[in-house]
């Protein structure tokens, strides 16, 4: 267990604490002495995960369940928080929603919903919390998007464009208030052990992608944002990807992206 000393009695808020990487976020604050707020929308699983992790860790645990895909979702939390004498100084933009296959047949409700819910919620719940922590000059905010925001992918093509919308907003905002104790970090996971791949509709992937445990993902994760880091890819295979394509050029990168990604009936 990493030391995240100054945390210790803090509030944190974990968005889509019902699952994956954000149970495991939550796991790994609540080990380090963490008080915390967990939202999603499944109300029973987030009261599963609170009664673990207060019985466990001894620290406080509320539960606020939320559906961040509706745009009063966001002022609601916080006033059910901050704006009833909570301070909040951890905010964790962990929830996200995916879909994999061709754009064409996709559902239009899950393509919106993705932009939603990746990008314009990590918008609102950050501009509505990170003035409070700049009043306090201390604040932490993790914004989780993935290695897919370093190229177009296709047949993931809202997905990977709303990850690159949120490394983009973590890095340069980052710039911005580091001055008042405040630190911003985008922790760009690839495939992890969770249940994304199903929600996003591959079970083909599901099986056949080596995946990141998420247990090491949220701590290294965690790990970045204490150390003040703006961006942190927590496996090495996606540093040396991000590396190589650098080197060459985007079409390339694309089309065997294409290939890579394309499903089995196209």
């Amino acid at each position: 267990m990493s030391n995240f000393a100054e945390w210790k009695g803090k509030w944190a808020l974990v968005t889509g604490a019902s699952s994956g990487i954000g149970v495991a976020l939550a796991r790994e604050l609540a080990a380090a002495g963490v008080n915390l707020i967990l939202t999603a929308r499944r109300v029973e699983r987030l009261q599963a995960v609170a009664a673990e992790l207060g019985a466990g860790f001894g620290v406080e645990v509320r539960v606020l369940p939320a559906d961040l895909n509706q745009r009063a979702a966001a002022a609601e939390l916080f006033a059910a928080t901050e704006g009833a004498g909570l301070p909040v100084d951890i905010l964790i933009n962990n929830a996200g929603l995916g879909q994999y296959g061709r754009f064409l047949d996709g559902k239009l409700e899950q393509e919106l919903s993705m932009v939603e819910v990746n990008c314009t919620s990590v918008v609102h719940l950050t501009r509505l919390f990170v003035p409070k922590m700049v009043e306090r000059k201390r604040g932490w905010v993790l914004v989780l998007a993935s290695t897919a925001s370093y190229q177009p992918v296709p047949y993931m093509a809202t997905y990977a464009a709303s990850k690159a919308f949120d490394r983009f907003f973590a890095e340069g905002l980052a710039a911005e208030v580091e001055r008042y104790g405040v630190h911003v970090t985008a922790l760009c996971p690839g495939p992890t052990e969770s249940e994304f791949f199903l929600v996003a509709g591959s079970r083909e992937m599901d099986r056949s992608m080596k995946r990141q445990s998420v247990v090491e993902v949220a701590r290294i994760g965690l790990e970045a944002l204490y150390g003040g880091r703006r961006a942190v890819i927590p496996y090495l295979g996606g540093r040396l990807m991000t590396f190589l394509q650098r080197a060459l050029p985007r079409k390339t990168v694309v089309q065997q992206a294409e290939k890579m990604f394309r499903p089995p009936t196209v």
